[in-house]
């Protein structure tokens, strides 16, 4: 999840146009990597984002019972807001922001179509064989540490796992929506404490329902599974199709049609591409 900073001395905030712009160039950035380059960037993020999952498993094996149900949720959410803050900071690829960031090239007329998927698929695959392989190294040194109990993963993987598909997939959705805000925000954002504050108070809410994230619920349900605790493949698989449609359609959606249809109806940003059309020059932020 790249992110360029800007250096202005005024401290100004950035105008719609120029988030807009500034994601554009991230997301053609990544378009444009190297597919080896881009797979190692998905597999680290795939293998940070799973940090949340395993501080979450450790909080529920350290502290048994709470005072509450809502100081139960509070520190789950917490902990698991802690996996998507080193992808942020690491500038690694996830999935569920560039259902977001990827889409808004193809919208501006910038990437095809193809290039889209050719990235959804090396970013979702590499992610995934990141979270699979956490999700292993939590079943084999978790418990061997005395750190995450197979109880505390079971009851992770059942939070997300027994539930209607429609369930699943609004929850989702609202998931995406979340992880398309966080990249929105980081891209508005000029400093590494406001991307900080901003990600850690987005996906707290993600964690606080929970609502099913298909990356950090993957590494939550594979490592219950392979702890033994009662999930089966297909399980996960209900779980993962669903949650992933979710995501796809609640970044898609409610972050980047929307967003980008209000900015490119403005008055500002039509002028700076008629003149980018007369000129041929790529649109800079100012």
């Amino acid at each position: 999840m790249s992110s360029d900073a800007d250096v202005d001395p005024s401290g100004a905030t950035l105008s719609y146009g120029n988030i807009l712009e500034r994601e554009i160039n991230n997301a053609l950035k990544e378009i444009r990597r190297p597919s080896k380059g881009l797979f190692l960037s998905g597999l680290a993020a795939g293998l940070n984002v799973s940090f949340g999952a395993l501080f979450m498993g450790m909080v529920l094996t350290f502290s048994p019972s709470f005072p509450s149900p809502l100081v139960k949720q509070f520190l789950l959410a917490v902990a698991s807001s802690v996996g998507f803050l080193f992808v942020v900071l690491g500038q690694t690829e996830l999935f569920t922001a560039h259902t977001t960031m990827g889409v808004l090239p193809v919208l501006d007329g910038r990437a095809s179509k193809s290039d889209l998927g050719e990235l959804w698929g090396i970013v979702y695959v590499s992610n995934l064989v990141g979270c699979v392989l956490f999700a292993g190294l939590i079943a084999l040194l978790g418990p061997a540490l005395n750190i995450a109990e197979p109880a505390a993963f079971g009851t992770l993987a059942n939070a997300l796992i027994p539930l209607p598909a429609w369930v699943i997939f609004l929850s989702g959705v609202i998931a995406g929506w979340l992880m398309g805000l966080v990249t929105w925000l980081v891209a508005a954002s000029r400093d590494t404490v406001s991307r900080i504050l901003f990600v850690i108070i987005v996906t707290t809410g993600i964690g606080l329902a929970p609502f099913h994230h298909c990356l950090l619920g993957t590494t939550e349900v594979l490592s219950a599974m392979f702890m033994g605790q009662g999930i089966t493949l297909g399980d996960f698989g209900h779980f993962l199709v669903w949650t992933t449609l979710g995501n796809a359609v609640g970044g898609t959606v409610f972050v980047a049609l929307v967003n980008y249809g209000h900015v490119a109806l403005s008055e500002e940003y039509r002028t700076k591409n008629e003149t980018t059309d007369e000129t041929g020059d790529t649109l800079e932020e100012t």
